[in-house]
């Protein structure tokens, strides 16, 4: 991603409303767009090679680059734009943002790369954490990967008590209390620049691997 881009995005943060965006409109088409959808469209051959069920989609819209505008109607910041960069890569069986997922998200302030499931819906949250109730042993094994946990950090986002229907004193209940089963990796301004950016991306989803496994096991897909 050129420096151009957050250069934008840092501009745009200090004037987040329509008129300075639809007057710099080009320069985000120019600058943060079509960049963004380059390296989606890169990464479309690697990432078929090693997760063909994840959906890679190079599209102005609806496709794996997420909208710059948010959605504020239940929000109390009204601010119209995202001031990041955000490259979401879902699973073919999934609807949405909370389907297991390789997730990339670029700002100034903070970029990183993700790979898991974001607050998944109830139904899918209960079959996940059946799955680790049910499969002590293979989550462990996920839990305790070296690469897994050498290359990322685990997402911490849980409930304070037992979720309804699990044993309190289950050996996972500290997992069994996760509302989203994410790693992270943060990635640096040189990364983000850099031209290896496409096999940095495609080896860290390559050590992920365990995770979403599990997670689309948990859901019953396949995941390759």
């Amino acid at each position: 991603m050129p420096k151009e881009a957050f250069t934008f995005l840092r501009e745009l943060k200090k004037n987040n409303d329509r008129e300075w965006f639809a007057t710099n409109k080009q320069r985000y088409e120019k600058q943060v767009l079509e960049p963004a959808l380059s390296l989606i469209h890169d990464l479309q051959k690697p990432m078929d090679k090693i997760a063909p069920l994840i959906s890679v989609e190079p599209k102005r819209v609806g496709g794996s680059l997420m909208r710059v505008y948010r959605d504020t109607r239940f929000s109390s910041d009204k601010t119209p734009y995202k001031t990041n960069i955000g490259i979401h890569f879902r699973h073919r069986a999934g609807k949405d943002v909370h389907a297991p997922a390789i997730y990339i998200h670029l700002s100034p302030e903070e970029s990183f790369f993700g790979a898991g499931t974001w607050r998944p819906a109830a139904d899918a949250l209960k079959l996940i954490r059946n799955y680790l109730a049910d499969n002590p042993a293979v989550w462990k094994k996920v839990r305790q990967n070296k690469v897994l946990n050498q290359q990322f950090k685990f997402h911490d986002d849980r409930l304070k008590s037992a979720p309804r229907g699990f044993d309190k004193t289950h050996p996972l209940i500290d997992d069994l209390r996760l509302k989203s089963f994410i790693v992270t990796k943060d990635l640096t301004t040189a990364e983000i620049q850099s031209p290896e950016l496409v096999p940095l991306i495609v080896s860290l989803t390559r050590q992920a691997r365990p995770l979403m496994i599990a997670l689309c096991q948990a859901l019953g897909q396949p995941y390759v």
